[in-house]
């Protein structure tokens, strides 16, 4: 699995796992657009349902500016995610450098009503050195 989802976080039951490539053919360099694609695997290692309510991702440039993004849900879902059951999505990043960073935290609720944020571990958007 560490393959092929090289960066992780676990809060409580609940684990987040990430893959991002580098996109050349929607990158344009030359003119300071870089753009990933993410893979996101949320899987519930807990005892009941969990569903994810909200997003927050921390999106850093390779200048260090800071870009927050919050919202409802991912993809336009707010997926219930059962004990032992896994979430997919994916979804992409531009920046205007060639390197940067996501890290951020999902916002869920178990089905006693108790909300609690889960943590998205912190990976690298890096472009080939071609690309720079």
């Amino acid at each position: 699995m560490k393959a092929l989802f090289p960066y992780e976080a676990v809060t409580g039951g609940v684990t987040v796992r990430v893959a991002v490539s580098y996109l050349p053919e929607q990158s344009q360099p030359a003119h300071g657009r870089w753009f990933w694609s993410y893979h996101i695997r949320i899987e519930n290692g807990g005892e009941g349902p969990v569903q994810l309510l909200t997003r927050h991702w921390i999106i850093l440039d390779g200048r260090g500016n800071r870009h927050d993004v919050e919202g409802e849900g991912v993809v336009g879902d707010q997926p219930v995610i059962d004990p032992g059951e896994s979430y997919d999505y994916v979804s992409g990043c531009p920046l205007q450098t060639p390197t940067g960073s996501m890290e951020g935290s999902y916002g869920m609720i178990d089905a006693d009503g108790d909300e609690f944020d889960i943590a998205i571990p912190r990976f690298p958007l890096l472009a080939p050195a071609t690309a720079r």
